[in-house]
């Protein structure tokens, strides 16, 4: 069943029912499923790549326990007959609050990897953030799905030519926003990749890098020379970014109150609150123990987003409620392309947006604007 962004239920409200994907071996009807699938078929140091967080996973795995401790407050009675899952973000209207968060290496996944990734978006009206380290560069993505609403992620690199070069890039074929990822400094202790040795095969590269480390020798990090990243990094580099380019940026990576009102300070559109799923400090706070404090010193003078442990529909609402203007998924988009490419990725992406739909009409929204703090029970102390 395919259903756009306005629904009108008929009878039962059991849209999430009936598996979304399946044949005769198998029916995918959430997004557990999903990952169960790439699990059993991935490579081992592939699977434990895309899987990793940093040294005992605790941020990784409190990602997802942190969204089960919160309990939701439904309000009957409210006329749910008709749903609209529209929103908008930076003012481009999309058919859900639900998006794709940069994630590198599709191709681990799926011979076309990212193309299927942006193909899937296209078709869904969701907002894709391509990686820097993509297995497809921008020009391959852009023309597999060019009419797809498209954010680039972007690092800031010791020599900042090369982070110049790709914004050049990327303006030049319609990207709507920057992503400035801010949590890498130095890349966190993932003990499966150091364990596996993990590299990309020979026939896969970092394609927006393509030529511009020829010759080099040395050891690398992904795909890219050690050290490429730019450890000193600073709130003055906000500045500088903004002198390059016209784009909006969006910073990924806060987690306090305190540099959210810095993000405010220096100009950017948009933050995403994130932990880099788990993979760089472990012990840090959850992501959606973290919105609160963000969007309440924010006050709606720039937009919240959140990624980070978005299973079910559920979660999405309670993210919203708490005041993120869209999540963004990570992991799961990887399993999707694992099982059928981009078929794969569009059935995760409808199972999302119908469980979102349904958990909506259950709590009493009929739209997203209906969606706010009153949907969240505080526990007294």
């Amino acid at each position: 069943m395919s259903v756009g962004p306005s629904q009108h239920f008929e009878g039962s409200l059991s849209i999430c029912s009936r598996p979304v994907l399946g044949d005769a071996e198998m029916s995918l009807i959430c997004l557990a499923d999903f990952e169960a699938y790439a699990k059993e078929n991935l490579p081992k140091a592939t699977w434990e790549y895309y899987a990793a967080g940093a040294d005992e996973c605790c941020t990784r795995d409190d990602n997802l326990q942190a969204f089960r401790r919160i309990r939701l407050r439904p309000r009957m009675l409210r006329d749910v007959s008709v749903m609209d899952t529209k929103t908008t973000v930076l003012g481009e209207e999309i058919s859900c609050p639900i998006g794709i968060a940069p994630t590198a290496f599709h191709c681990l996944a799926w011979p076309d990897g990212e193309m299927s990734t942006a193909r899937a978006a296209e078709a869904l009206n969701l907002l894709y953030v391509a990686s820097t380290y993509a297995t497809c560069s921008v020009e391959e993505i852009s023309q597999a799905a060019p009419e797809g609403l498209r954010w680039f992620q972007l690092y800031v690199y010791r020599d900042r030519k090369l982070s110049e070069q790709l914004i050049r890039r990327v303006e030049a074929l319609g990207f709507k926003a920057l992503v400035l990822t801010v949590d890498v400094p130095y890349t966190g202790k993932r003990r499966t990749d150091i364990r596996n040795n993990f590299r990309l095969p020979p026939h896969l590269k970092v394609k927006n890098f393509e030529g511009v480390f020829e010759g080099h020798s040395g050891p690398d990090n992904y795909g890219v020379p050690v050290n490429t990243l730019d450890p000193s990094v600073s709130w003055k580099d906000i500045c500088w970014l903004r002198s390059v380019t016209k784009l909006p940026i969006v910073i990924k990576g806060i987690l306090t109150k305190e540099d959210a009102e810095l993000a405010v300070v220096y100009g950017v559109q948009g933050i995403i609150v994130s932990n880099h799923g788990g993979r760089q400090l472990d012990g840090e706070l959850a992501t959606i123990d973290a919105l609160s404090e963000i969007a309440e010193v924010v006050q709606g003078r720039i937009e919240v987003y959140l990624d980070g442990g978005i299973r079910t529909g559920s979660d999405v609402l309670k993210a919203i409620a708490l005041g993120a203007k869209c999540v963004f998924l990570g992991r799961p988009i990887v399993w999707g392309l694992t099982y059928k490419g981009e078929e794969g990725v569009k059935g995760i992406l409808q199972i999302l947006t119908d469980e979102f739909r349904l958990s909506m009409a259950l709590s009493g929204c009929r739209n997203v604007s209906e969606v706010n703090r009153n949907l969240i029970h505080v526990a007294k102390l």
